[in-house]
């Protein structure tokens, strides 16, 4: 019979790196039924019969948002047999608070006592025999990013005999309280459980009341006995509670740690952050890293690899699967269907690979590294300054991969403003389904150089500033914007194989989307511009796809690009952006692995005006999907793809038409 352990901790305390490495390849990602955050499963590598689970992390059991809702519902079900607690060492006192919220579920709890590298390099200690004393449960020092104490912890989960943590001790009063509380608790209640739901109802948790449906006698005993213990101590309820809990955490750390004696020495952390999160150089220093970044994967390295690419699917691969198919027998339209539509337009998209995926790295290096977490400090500021919510970094971060995970990420956003704000600015950061267009076209017209591309970025957070501003003089987005705090965690060394697996992850969701979506829409536009509307063979610039674009060609005539081939481009990139590549490359044809009719659509300018509206304009079908699920209104949902489109369009006009009068 499969255990369930379940892995929970406070964001950045290095919970995902510990469930990569005791996962491996055996994990996989999902949603959680009925709600879009993602799941993470996967089985214990040197135990098949051990399931792990991977929740969000969360800084407590009391739900604000829905990663902690899912956390707390998960955790006080019946489906987990063990908890495996992260613990950041170096913040022991805070990420404590969390650990007591779970010894009160009744389930047995391990402290993964994580970042023992840095404690011991910041010249402090931690006694984690004593702490496993003192909490009543096992600790086992452990370093994710050196793969230190794993083995252990690895031991230790196996060990069935692992039993339920004791649990705090509050005051007198509070302790009368719960016992008063746990008698009038239904006997259906487990044992196990019942302090825990005891503690909810004495915090007057909304979400416990309402599923336990008690009776009105009941919920008035129960009001009677909590307000009773206000009036005596002078407090909420919600607020006795945590303080007891931190007393009772103060005091365990104080018996079992040794922090290190600095007297206005700053950590090596905090030198850095003089420097990365100066208020006047922070920002220039962050488009400098993307510039080098976009440098690296699309000029530097990406420029050696993208050839031999073109080469594999135009030369090696359509070539050949050519010949199998003439030598076959198969008919002429079949064999340009295959090799010119199919493995063409795919092709032309899984070019960039590699590009993306030197990108990926390098995105992912600084996400382990914490430098990420600093950008969105800066962006915060920079936000508030203009009205926004600082929380909107987080899915605009998010977005660099997916705007649909990112427009998810907006629900974690407690005002309905700001939320629907985020939703409708999130599609403005280049997401990696548009870099392959911005590769295309930047090598094409501008050498391949990086500040092209890396251009995108900058020109993207502008636009989601000058549009919040715009968007908060409105009646329907004035308003104060909600706080936002976040914790900046110590810089550290990034671990290659958690990089790697992190890069790999959003490149695959790049390659599948190739062989899936963007092989479909290859086929239907390769049909498409070979036949008219009697379906007959027909030249390309009287097919369908010609006659649909040619209607709507004349609205881009001012844009720079108001050709039909362009026009269909921007149609089918609703499908997903990296269509726009296969597209121009199914109705402008190749020669060898160049796009040979590219300059005969754009100029330099036109490109970088065409770059521009693709960036800013509305994302792909399952974006706006996406952004109808988050703002449960078709009117919401068409205003917001409204808005996008008219500031791509009114943006690439002014950069066509201003550079043009700069070019005469």
């Amino acid at each position: 019979m499969k255990r369930t352990i379940a892995l929970v901790g406070n964001p950045n305390s290095g919970k995902t790196s510990i469930f990569n490495e005791l996962t491996g390849s055996t994990q996989y990602v999902g949603n959680w039924p009925g709600v879009t955050i993602e799941k993470k499963e996967g089985t214990l590598r040197k135990n098949k019969h051990i399931k792990l689970v991977d929740l969000p992390g969360v800084y407590s059991l009391s739900p604000y948002s829905p990663e902690e809702i899912v956390t707390r519902d998960y955790l006080v079900s019946k489906e987990v047999d063990l908890i495996v607690n992260i613990v950041d060492g170096t913040n022991l006192e805070r990420n404590l608070y969390l650990t007591s919220q779970l010894m009160e579920t009744g389930t047995p709890v391990i402290i993964a006592l994580n970042m023992i590298d840095a404690v011991k390099r910041s010249g402090a200690s931690i006694d984690s025999d004593k702490l496993s004393l003192l909490l009543g449960m096992p600790v086992i020092e452990t370093s994710a990013v050196k793969g230190t104490g794993l083995e252990n912890l690895v031991n230790t989960i196996a060990d069935e005999h692992v039993t339920a943590s004791k649990q705090f001790e509050y005051s007198p009063e509070v302790e009368s309280a719960l016992s008063g509380i746990t008698a009038l608790l239904p006997d259906a209640i487990a044992q196990h459980a019942r302090r825990w739901h005891a503690i909810k109802l004495f915090e007057r948790d909304q979400n416990v009341l309402i599923r336990m449906q008690l009776s009105d006698e009941v919920k008035n005993k129960i009001e009677h006995i909590i307000a009773t213990t206000e009036a005596s101590l002078d407090d909420t309820s919600e607020g006795i509670i945590t303080n007891d809990r931190y007393f009772a955490i103060s005091n365990i750390v104080s018996q079992c740690s040794i922090q290190a004696k600095i007297q206005g020495k700053l950590t090596s952390s905090d030198k850095i952050d003089k420097v990365v999160t100066n208020r006047w150089i922070a920002i220039p220093i962050f488009f400098v890293v993307m510039w080098g970044i976009y440098y690296i994967a699309i000029q530097g390295i990406g420029e050696l690899t993208i050839g031999w690419m073109e080469w594999l699917f135009a030369d090696f691969i359509g070539a050949n699967i050519r010949l199998l198919l003439e030598s076959a027998g198969t008919s002429a339209w079949l064999t340009n269907l295959v090799v010119e539509g199919l493995i063409g337009g795919v092709g032309s998209v899984l070019s960039f690979v590699p590009q993306m995926m030197i990108l990926f790295f390098f995105l992912s290096l600084m996400e382990d590294s914490g430098y990420m977490a600093r950008v969105a400090f800066i962006m915060d500021r920079v936000f508030r300054k203009f009205g926004l919510s600082g929380k909107s970094f987080i899915p605009m971060l998010i977005g660099t991969g997916c705007s649909v995970p990112a427009i998810m990420a907006s629900r974690t956003i407690e005002n309905l403003r700001d939320r629907r704000m985020t939703v409708m600015l999130v599609p403005f950061i280049p997401c990696g389904a548009k870099l392959p267009v911005f590769a295309l076209l930047t090598a094409s017209f501008f050498s391949g150089s990086a500040w092209v591309a890396s251009s995108m970025y900058l020109i993207g957070i502008i636009m989601v500033i000058i549009s919040g501003i715009v968007l908060k003089r409105t009646k329907a987005f004035a308003g104060e914007s909600a706080p936002f705090v976040m914790e900046l965690p110590s810089y550290h060394m990034p671990r290659i194989k958690q990089v790697a697996i992190h890069m790999w992850e959003r490149s695959k969701m790049f390659i599948k989307k190739a062989g899936t979506i963007i092989a479909l829409a290859s086929v239907l536009i390769w049909i498409a511009q070979s036949i008219d509307w009697t379906f007959a063979s027909a030249d390309p610039s009287q097919s369908i796809l010609a006659s649909v674009g040619k209607i709507l060609a004349p609205l881009f005539v001012p844009l720079g690009f108001g050709t039909w081939q362009a026009t269909v481009a921007i149609i089918t990139g609703l499908m997903a952006k990296e269509t726009v590549v296969s597209t121009l490359q199914i109705v402008l044809g190749t020669n060898g692995a160049d796009i040979i009719g590219l300059h005969d659509v754009f100029s330099p300018l036109s490109a970088y005006a065409f770059m521009i509206f693709i960036l800013l304009a509305a994302p792909c079908i399952a974006a706006i999907g996406a952004t109808y699920n988050e703002m449960k209104s078709k009117r919401w949902t068409f205003a917001a793809v409204l808005f996008q489109t008219s500031v791509a369009y009114i943006m690439a006009l002014f950069v066509f038409q201003f550079g043009s009068l700069l070019i005469r």
